[in-house]
């Protein structure tokens, strides 16, 4: 499998729609707010096969201090085989003298982002105003 890692923005919606039902995100059901969102992110980075739209993610920033990852998503068939690993190391990249790197997991997401260097924010509780029905 040749995966090809990729910044680019020129992406088609029903690439992501696609992305995003096959792992049952509810942001799928807002899809401008989704796309617009994902293209107005600090960073996007895309993983391809081919011209196949297999995994994304992306970041907030404030550009200095903070960095917020709210989505990375691979397609089912795609998963296990390193590729969230290397878009989150592309963003890791980025941002790994930032004061402050956040995201928001459950399931099995939380094993993956221990393995990436994450832990739980001390004593912290999560909290959100959330319209979405999958968490």
């Amino acid at each position: 499998m040749d995966i090809q890692i990729s910044e680019t923005r020129d992406l088609n919606l029903d690439d992501i729609l696609d992305l995003y039902k096959a792992n049952e995100w509810s942001s799928v059901n807002k899809p401008t707010q989704l796309y617009k969102g994902l293209l107005n992110s600090e960073t996007l980075i895309t993983a391809w096969d081919d011209k196949k739209l297999v995994g994304l993610g992306n970041a907030i920033s404030d550009g200095h201090l903070t960095v917020y990852y709210p989505h990375l998503l691979v397609l089912p068939d795609y998963q296990g085989k390193g590729i969230g690993k290397v878009i989150m190391d592309k963003m890791q990249e980025k941002y790994k003298d930032f004061h402050m790197q956040m995201l928001t997991a459950d399931g099995k997401a939380i094993d993956f982002y221990k393995k990436n260097g994450f832990e739980r924010a001390g004593n912290t509780e999560p909290m959100w105003i959330y319209s979405g029905n999958e968490h």
